[in-house]
């Protein structure tokens, strides 16, 4: 049966060849830490200062895309004020960011226009 397996094989090969078979393995993990790991990292960070920040009469947009702006604030609630006399209630993780002041009034006039351009046309559709 000494066919099968050369005697040259059998007895082993250098041992050098190990380490060259880890480095490969080491270069990805770096790899992976640099491009995926440490961003992340660094993106939930930034959104916990974000959270932790937060304070009444910001103007904030959650991440599903609710605008308003902040009533009050609580360890891990916020009442967000949609439109007057519109409250809502959402955990602090839920805002996907700060906008600047005047966006939430710009926000509600745009609507407001919207909502007259659609009535107005509506109207002339009846006619």
């Amino acid at each position: 049966m000494d066919f099968f397996i050369s005697d040259a094989l059998a007895q082993g090969g250098d041992a050098g060849a190990g380490l060259t078979g880890l480095l490969f393995p080491i270069a990805l993990i770096v790899i992976f830490y640099f491009l995926l790991i440490r961003p992340q990292q660094k993106r939930a960070k930034e959104h916990k200062k974000l959270v932790e920040n937060l304070a009444k009469g910001d103007e904030i947009l959650t991440t599903g895309g609710l605008v308003g702006r902040v009533g009050d604030v609580g360890d891990t609630f916020a009442n967000l004020e949609l439109t007057d006399g519109v409250e809502v209630r959402l955990q602090k993780s839920a805002v996907a960011q700060v906008l600047p002041k005047g966006a939430f009034k710009q926000s509600i006039e745009k609507a407001e226009a919207a909502s007259k351009d659609d009535s107005a046309k509506d109207n002339k559709k009846s006619k």
